[in-house]
Formats: structure tokens, C-alpha cells, sequence
């Protein structure tokens, strides 16, 4: 009992010691994300490993910067507007919804919808902050 260098295993297998020490990296028992690391185990494992889809924090404050804007400007509109236009593009809960579904919540019918998103958007491209709002589609 023994256990064999990759060398040795590899010349069995006829496998480079690479290979061999490659797999057995691979087959070492799997480590929690949970698992503590450091000096005094106050660090996750998992709290190390980037998070690519995580923005960045300029991208942050850059989207919290543009939410403050786009609800000055969203407070200046009457209430059956500003909700319209929250509808129509998920600016509420992220889900957009359809002249039709929001004709059902107004009970009007989707022209109207249209109509009221039209003359709603006409009005915020003319509004002092419409150029700040602009700067963010850069």
C-alpha cells in the first residue's frame, strides 16, 4: 500500500503525467462556496469569486442617478399619465405591458391608451429635464 506517483499511473494508462495529474485535480471532492477561507475563517469562499453580471459601481450610481431623473420628470405628469407610461414601459415592477392590458386596467380601450401614451411622451421630450434623460442613452 502506496499510493503511486502520476508518473507511474500514467505509464499504465498510457496517458502523459499531465493528463493523470489533471484528472486527479478533477476528482478531488468538491469544496462548498460556503466553505470559510482566511486566516480567521470571516471570508466565504464564495464571497471571493467575481460576479460578472454584477454592475460595476459607476454603473450603479449611474442608474441611480437616472431613476432620480426619470421620477422628477415622471412627478411633473398627472397621475392616469405618469401610471400609463409606468405601465407601458415596466418602469413599476419591470414588466411592460400592452396598449391592450392597460386599456383593461383604465377600462378604455387601447386607442385611448395610445393616444394618452402619445401625448404623454410628446410632453416629456419637450420637458427641461428631457436632455438629462438623453445623456443617458449615450
Amino acid at each position: 500500500g502506496y499510493e503511486p506517483t502520476p508518473e507511474e499511473v500514467a505509464i499504465h494508462l498510457d496517458l502523459t503525467p499531465e493528463r493523470v495529474s489533471e484528472v486527479l485535480r478533477l476528482a478531488q471532492e468538491p469544496v462548498s462556496l460556503h466553505a470559510p477561507v482566511g486566516e480567521e475563517d470571516d471570508v466565504a469562499l464564495g464571497d471571493l469569486i467575481e460576479d460578472g453580471d454584477a454592475a460595476s459601481p459607476v454603473e450603479s450610481a449611474a442608474f441611480l442617478l437616472l431613476r432620480e431623473h426619470l421620477e422628477a420628470v415622471l412627478s411633473t405628469l398627472g397621475e392616469r399619465e405618469r401610471k400609463v407610461v409606468q405601465l407601458r414601459y415596466g418602469l413599476a415592477d419591470g414588466r411592460a405591458r400592452t396598449l391592450e392590458e392597460i386599456g383593461r386596467i383604465f377600462g378604455v380601450t387601447r386607442e385611448r391608451i395610445r393616444q394618452i401614451e402619445s401625448k404623454t411622451l410628446n410632453k416629456l421630450r419637450d420637458h427641461a429635464f428631457a436632455d438629462q434623460l438623453r445623456g443617458y442613452l449615450d
